[in-house]
């Protein structure tokens, strides 16, 4: 019985649009003690939103992570995601997906001292940038 309400709360909210294209999973490979700071970007297309992109703290290092929507990720698969660290100068921890990737880390960077924001960008195989966004700037 207890599972049927939980099975209807998700399903009402993924109805209403508050469920569906959520990230889930939000611990960077290899620190499990990750915290979000800044704001939440998003990438549009189309007038539609595609992906969220994050910057995370912890283990002593910035993260950036960009997730792609379940709503898009069902009509494309021929695209790839880049997200990385941005601290003023080139990309930092800067990490490509492979086609289709639901989401993405970039590599930890040694930055928490610094002004930093995450970036992340969806770009069609081929290389034609769908959209890209930068999050908060965090000092």
């Amino acid at each position: 019985m207890k599972f049927l309400g939980v099975a209807a709360v998700a399903a009402a909210l993924t109805v209403a649009g508050l469920g569906s294209g959520v990230a889930q999973a939000e611990s960077a490979p290899g620190c499990s003690s990750t915290v979000q700071i800044g704001s939440t970007a998003y990438i549009t297309y189309g007038g539609q939103t595609i992906a969220s992109v994050k910057q995370f703290k912890g283990c002593n290092q910035n993260w950036a992570y960009t997730y792609v929507w379940d709503q898009f990720r069902s009509k494309r698969t021929d695209y790839t995601i880049d997200t990385y660290i941005d601290a003023g100068s080139d990309p930092l921890g800067y990490q490509v997906s492979g086609r289709g990737a639901h989401e993405l880390w970039s590599q930890g960077t040694n930055t928490l001292s610094v002004c930093t924001q995450a970036a992340g960008a969806i770009w069609i195989v081929g290389g034609n940038l769908l959209g890209g966004a930068e999050t908060s700037k965090r000092c």
